[in-house]
């Protein structure tokens, strides 16, 4: 009898702490942080090459004591619903615990409550990167690493200030020259072969 209250109040407590830290409505958080990117929106990146450029700060607007939870600024790059569309392993989701907007990491720095200036950081895009449109958002964690607020690059509906970014294609210039040098040998080498044939054709018939 008590292993099974025991095993009751271990289930409860889990469910517990799935409610205070796994289960975080994205419409429940504040969008606190002014964040802006460099490029400009319709810019085309390139994975690999192309560098993001991101500032970040608290609203100059907001009371004091806004960011006191605050631990951790993690900034993340996000899809565009563009990019979205019939692609249900980018799907947005409120629960941010299931949300895949957001896939691809691109910093965390400790927050310090007492700089309230413009903090910034220069990404280099990953090689990695799947080509799509995409906007930068950050969240502010506290101390359980859970989001108490956000800021993002883009307005609500997410249709303003959006890049593209461009995927490497795998291939390198000097492989194509490669190929294109192999190819033409490839046809000279055919013809110099029918050239050979059709001479010695001509010396047996010749006999």
């Amino acid at each position: 009898m008590a292993a099974k209250r025991l095993v009751v109040a271990s289930l409860f407590l889990c469910c517990l702490a799935g409610t205070c830290y796994g289960d975080i409505l994205f419409s429940s958080l504040k969008r606190t942080l002014d964040v802006t990117a460099f490029p400009k929106h319709g810019q085309v990146l390139k994975a690999g090459i192309d560098n993001i450029t991101v500032t970040w700060a608290l609203n100059k607007t907001l009371p004091a004591g806004t960011d006191s939870s605050y631990k951790t600024i993690k900034l993340k790059l996000c899809y565009a619903p563009i990019s979205q569309k019939d692609r249900a392993w980018r799907k947005t989701e409120d629960h941010l615990a299931r949300d895949k907007t957001c896939q691809h990491k691109i910093v965390a720095k400790p927050y310090d409550a007492s700089n309230k200036s413009v903090h910034s950081f220069q990404w280099l895009i990953e090689r990695d990167v799947p080509e799509a449109t995409y906007f930068v958002r950050a969240y502010a964690l506290d101390s359980n690493e859970a989001e108490v607020g956000y800021g993002q690059t883009t307005d609500a509906h997410k249709t303003t200030n959006l890049f593209e970014i461009h995927a490497i294609s795998g291939r390198h210039a000097s492989l194509d020259i490669c190929s294109i040098c192999f190819s033409a040998f490839s046809v000279v080498s055919l013809f110099f072969f029918f050239y050979i044939e059709k001479r010695k054709g001509k010396a047996s018939s010749q006999k």
